[in-house]
């Protein structure tokens, strides 16, 4: 059974203004006081895992161990089919040094171009993947995950959302998640997906 969270406060584990932002809307509604990584001046570890879950785990333990609080880390990324599930873990390094999700994004087009990709909804399959790592003080730690599928679009469209939101097409949907509001893309985006499971298994 998993750990219910009882604690007043709780550490964002990220300096990504529009993921906290996120965070914060999801969990506001529990009374807790929510923090980020970059309010506390918290430095980003560095992410030497192979997959989602290890780099969740090991921000959220490094926040926790920063801080002295429970710490809430998120890991996710865009896996596109046709670039042999790239850039998956590596999402924000395709961002280059100004982690700009617009370098991220040609780059993908680059990407699909070079391999003579078509703009089709079967070539251009994508999905975007979360895993979050929710740490106790004591180093105890619990994981939810979620995806959605889609497909990537050129160019990008929508102000909404962050990172690659704007080139990122969900099944079933005429939009970006971009285009989206934020109580639209919540309900179906892979963030909002693992939220829900965790908010079922720790915060309800």
């Amino acid at each position: 059974m998993a750990r219910r969270f009882t604690l007043p406060r709780l550490v964002v584990a990220t300096h990504n203004r529009g993921k906290a932002g996120e965070i914060r809307g999801m969990l506001g509604r529990f009374g807790i006081e929510i923090l980020s990584a970059a309010d506390l001046g918290l430095p980003s570890p560095e992410e030497t895992g192979t997959t989602f879950v290890e780099n969740a785990t090991l921000k959220a333990l490094a926040a926790t161990r920063a801080s002295g609080l429970a710490a809430l880390a998120d890991d996710s990324g865009l896996s596109v089919k046709a670039l042999d599930g790239a850039p998956g873990v590596y999402t924000a390094d395709w961002e280059g040094l100004t982690r700009d999700a617009m370098v991220g994004m040609q780059r993908i087009q680059d990407e699909l171009a070079h391999r003579h990709v078509p703009d089709t909804d079967a070539a251009r399959l994508a999905t975007f993947n979360c895993v979050l790592a929710l740490a106790w003080p004591d180093e105890h730690v619990e994981l939810a995950e979620g995806t959605v599928d889609g497909r990537i679009v050129w160019p990008p469209r929508g102000t909404g959302g962050h990172g690659y939101d704007p080139c990122f097409q969900p099944v079933g949907d005429t939009r970006t998640t971009a285009e989206m509001t934020d109580a639209e893309k919540n309900a179906i985006s892979h963030r909002g997906r693992a939220f829900r499971k965790l908010v079922e298994a720790c915060f309800q």
